[in-house]
């Protein structure tokens, strides 16, 4: 399904450079809130918000975003021999059928790793966007996150409640994942990774995850007047301070945008961005190991169609696809042995860790209320591949011109 969806919007942007409207909007391209998912692993690093904006914004921008995720993966745990030979033994037998002797460390000695996150994760960033000159933009960012077990009425749709009776009622069935065997409106967040670091949160926990700065290059092309196509590059650094990673990121991204108009009433934008991250290149401290991928890769694609109103302001709707690359290497996938509950729990007994070694994807889908004095979106999210990251997730943004 995704493949497909990814395949139509490809040729979507090969009709849309064919085309060559002009617009004189208040838009400025897609400018979406802070999208990224609540992932337990992703909260504590650096990770890159694809910028689909045509120009740098002509005053200082404020923006204060909000998001509200589920996360929930049972108790389990990973055995990663170290034995070349018993690798090979292992990688030839399907990862549920492996046996292997994880009692005994000094005849088959081997990494261990245990993992449970059941948790709604909130995730709060404040920052602002500062215009250098027409060609360059900074900005900075404030990111902190609150764990909590998501009672009614403070959360509604990513709570446990709303998830179960979604499956009941009407797509899943009766607790197929195991929320209702462990129990609903929980808070159990501890993972110990294989260097024995443990890393435990409890119900209303708050920590300041960290500070971002970024700086973005709109180069001046022929291709923005006559096609519409526009082009930006981004810099990016992340300074991760919790006490669990203690350590700076580095990144690089580059993003594209198409606009189409027509009859200066609908606008039509077609982004599509890539970017690169070397987590922990910099380490305060002997952080815990969230991952041993020491880069990740993203690739976003986002569409979006505006209605502007008689006063100029717009109501637009935007669906994007976000894809990231898995955060454990994906070789290990190859002989670890993981134990779970699994006669207990219809399925997903082994997501904690086996998620980890594949690419996460999520499909979000966004309104934004746009008008000159400020811009009000709000989106929900939804993992359509059950890697949890997270489950769903909902959220809201705000961006408010502050400064000439």
């Amino acid at each position: 399904m995704t493949k497909h969806l990814i395949s139509l919007l490809l040729f979507c942007f090969c009709v849309f450079v064919c085309a060559q409207n002009d617009s004189l909007s208040i838009k400025n391209g897609i400018e979406n809130p802070s999208i990224l998912s609540t992932h337990h692993f992703g909260i504590f690093s650096g990770r890159i918000n694809q910028n689909f904006k045509i120009a740098p914004p002509k005053k200082t921008t404020l923006f204060i975003n909000s998001a509200s995720g589920n996360n929930f993966h049972p108790f389990v745990e990973a055995y990663l021999p170290k034995d070349p030979e018993v690798r090979e033994r292992l990688s030839k037998v399907i990862w549920h059928d492996r046996i292997f002797n994880f009692v005994d460390q000094e005849t088959t000695p081997a990494d261990y790793m245990n993992i449970v996150i059941d948790a709604i994760i909130k995730d709060y960033r404040i920052g602002a966007n500062f215009p250098i000159n027409k060609n360059h933009e900074l900005s900075f960012t404030l990111r902190a996150n609150h764990i909590t077990k998501g009672k009614y009425p403070f959360t509604i749709f990513t709570g446990d409640e709303a998830i179960e009776w979604f499956h009941s009622n009407i797509a899943g069935g009766e607790d197929p994942y195991g929320r209702r065997y462990y129990g609903l409106n929980q808070v159990n967040f501890k993972y110990t990774d294989r260097n024995g670091k443990v890393l435990e949160l409890n119900n209303n926990d708050f920590f300041v995850s960290g500070i971002e700065f970024n700086h973005y290059y709109y180069p001046t092309l022929t291709i923005n007047k006559t096609k519409n196509i526009f082009l930006n590059f981004g810099s990016h650094l992340s300074m991760n301070t919790t006490k669990f990673n203690s350590s700076i990121d580095l990144g690089l991204s580059v993003n594209a945008l198409k606009k189409i108009t027509f009859n200066d009433t609908y606008e039509l934008d077609f982004g599509m961005g890539f970017s690169g991250l070397r987590k922990n290149l910099i380490d305060f401290k002997d952080n815990i190991d969230l991952g041993n991928n020491a880069y990740l890769g993203t690739f976003e694609t986002t569409f979006e169609i505006a209605k502007f109103t008689k006063k100029r302001n717009y109501n637009s709707f935007g669906i994007n696809y976000h894809l990231q690359t898995r955060y454990n290497k994906k070789e290990e996938a190859s002989y670890y042995k993981l134990l779970g509950k699994w006669r207990e729990i219809n399925g997903g007994w082994q997501h904690g860790f086996e998620t980890l070694y594949k690419n996460l994807s999520y499909w979000t889908f966004i309104y934004t209320y746009g008008r000159p004095s400020f811009k009000l979106s709000v989106y929900f999210q939804e993992d359509f591949y059950v890697n949890n990251a997270p489950d769903v997730q909902a959220g809201i943004g705000i961006k408010i011109p502050i400064l000439k």
